[in-house]
């Protein structure tokens, strides 16, 4: 049907919304995957170590803190505090994708991504870090990584072709559950950035009681849903030839 505040089909306000969603969270799982994997294996790998407990350390509190919170705290130590020693303007940016009026610069829209996938990653990098760290270690010490370790194969090819993959079994399937969780935490994000995606839109059409938009949306989240068990799937079977 049509927007009750836009008088618009909700597909076409849609369509103005959704590839913002879809840039943002794919640039924050990338940064997740980047940074939860290799922190998740060398934590195994050195358990204990100084590393191990720091990181442990952090990821209590990552999970800890509440997610808007932290957003609030970006804005105000790099928009609000710290200041560029040369131009005297904010460090980064408070909020939007990109600085209106100013020509196109792909540094502008780095600046402009930072805050919002920080506060979307971090929760996640430690979520996910501790996961596969939990993982790895069941899977080291299993019969298959000593003998390959008895025929000579190189550690790093043993802990990130051997083990990691089995690994990832677990984490894959955890992924899958929290891939609703994730593309919905994008309503804190995109309202505390003002950042023009589904999350704020929803937030708006609840606010205005536009009820043909918010039916429209809970249904893309439904969708979200079926489609990541449905990668999961697909994703079990590369991983794991037995299961294809």
């Amino acid at each position: 049907g049509n927007s009750y505040r836009t008088r618009r089909p909700v597909l076409e306000t849609i369509g103005d919304y959704l590839p913002n969603t879809i840039y943002l969270m794919t640039i924050t799982l990338i940064i997740v995957a980047l940074l939860a994997i290799p922190v998740g294996v060398i934590s195994a790998v050195k358990q204990y170590s100084i590393f191990d407990i720091s990181i442990t350390t952090l990821s209590f509190m990552g999970q800890a803190i509440p997610e808007f919170w932290l957003g609030l705290i970006l804005i105000l130590v790099f928009y609000g505090w710290l200041k560029n020693p040369i131009s005297g303007e904010s460090l980064l940016p408070a909020g939007g994708m990109y600085t209106i009026g100013a020509p196109f610069s792909v540094w502008d829209w780095v600046r402009h991504l930072i805050l919002p996938v920080t506060m979307g990653a971090v929760g996640w990098v430690t979520w996910y870090s501790r996961f596969l760290r939990s993982s790895m270690l069941d899977v080291i010490h299993q019969d298959y990584i000593r003998t390959a370790r008895a025929k000579g194969l190189t550690e790093k090819r043993i802990l990130f072709i051997h083990a990691l993959r089995n690994a990832l079994l677990p984490l894959v399937t955890i992924f899958a559950l929290d891939l609703p969780y994730i593309v919905a935490g994008s309503l804190y994000v995109e309202i505390i950035f003002s950042w023009p995606g589904m999350g704020r839109l929803y937030y708006q059409a609840a606010m205005d009681r536009d009820y043909p938009l918010l039916m429209a949306i809970l249904i893309i989240g439904t969708a979200v849903v079926i489609l990541s068990n449905l990668l999961a799937d697909i994703v079990y079977g590369i991983l794991d030839p037995r299961i294809h």
